[in-house]
């Protein structure tokens, strides 16, 4: 099975970020061995902490929050290739709901063309990108919670 960057990722999410007790703390060196001891070629596992830190700093930057509150996704040719419209249809659910708001798709759209990929990202792809993005964000939590509830009730027992 080939593994690519956002299976590190979901790892990473899955073993250090969901656990309350741990934090990702863990020197970028030890994580590398564990991730290369889990089978991840070198090069994802190193495109996988750069996509984290590219995230992280959108954190601390903060995205400019858009004022509008019923504004209209425009999705340009090359996310319209990244993102088929079951995807693109899940976005704008998730905005109809307020798990998303303006800023935070955008957020979450910058990320999924950060993955290293030129393959369409499917839904279950997509699910995964949110919680990571809507977990690093503050004042996020209730929307990760409500969006976490709904992927591990889909996902109970497959997890890698």
């Amino acid at each position: 099975m080939k593994e690519d960057m956002l299976d590190v990722l979901m790892y990473l999410f899955e073993h250090y970020y969901m656990d309350d007790e741990s934090e990702l703390d863990t020197d970028r060196e030890s994580l590398q061995v564990e991730l290369l001891e889990a089978g991840f070629p070198a090069a994802e596992i190193n495109k996988a902490f750069d996509w984290l830190e590219s995230l992280a700093r959108l954190r601390v930057s903060g995205v400019p929050e858009i004022h509008t509150s019923h504004s209209l996704r425009i999705y340009t040719d090359t996310e319209c290739a990244r993102l088929d419209p079951e995807c693109r249809g899940f976005i704008l659910f998730l905005e109809q709901v307020g798990i998303l708001n303006d800023a935070s798709r955008e957020l979450v759209v910058d990320r999924l063309m950060a993955l290293d990929t030129e393959e369409e990202v499917d839904l279950d792809q997509l699910k995964w990108v949110i919680l990571m993005v809507l977990f690093n964000q503050p004042g996020e939590e209730a929307a990760y919670a409500w969006l976490e509830d709904l992927v591990f009730d889909e996902y109970s027992g497959i997890l890698h």
